[in-house]
């Protein structure tokens, strides 16, 4: 299951895409508006945030992203991702992942593996609206890094 949508998130939906009696192990991975934001040394409350996305290749690479966990952690690795656009106040799920495996350990490497390319290499960008301002503060590529570049525990290697 790979989603992109404007109305709020749905973790139950993407806990029961991945379920399997095979998989003793079910990780769910939520990203949420938070109230602030940091600037060097500044501190920024934030008002809400808005999402965009290049939504036929934010799709394609949504399901690059799943068939490559399954070709790192195994066939019977299941993950559903969701991502959401428009407008999302504080506290609100902006992304969430859902991952079922055979064990704990790979299923928490699979989502963290999961969440950094998508951070990486998803055409989703974010607009960040505080006090006194909005600038568009992420997306693919912003950090430099390639699928390459991710070590054996689903981080990056730099």
């Amino acid at each position: 299951m790979i989603e992109l949508r404007r109305e709020p998130l749905e973790p139950a939906r993407l806990l029961d895409a991945v379920r399997a009696p095979g998989c003793g192990a079910e990780v769910l991975f939520l990203g949420t508006v938070r109230d602030h934001s940091t600037a060097g040394d500044a501190r920024l409350r934030t008002l809400f945030l808005e999402y965009e996305a290049y939504e036929p290749m934010a799709r394609r690479e949504l399901e690059a992203i799943a068939a490559a966990v399954r070709e790192r952690f195994g066939a019977d690795v299941r993950v559903a991702m969701a991502h959401r656009l428009g407008r999302l106040d504080i506290g609100e799920a902006s992304v969430a992942i859902a991952v079922a495996a055979p064990h704990r350990d790979e299923a928490y490497r699979a989502s963290r593996y999961a969440i950094e390319r998508l951070k990486h290499e998803v055409p989703i960008w974010k607009k960040e609206h505080f006090e006194g301002g909005e600038v568009w503060v992420e997306g693919p590529g912003r950090c430099g890094h390639g699928a390459a570049d991710h070590d054996d525990e689903g981080g990056f290697s730099r």
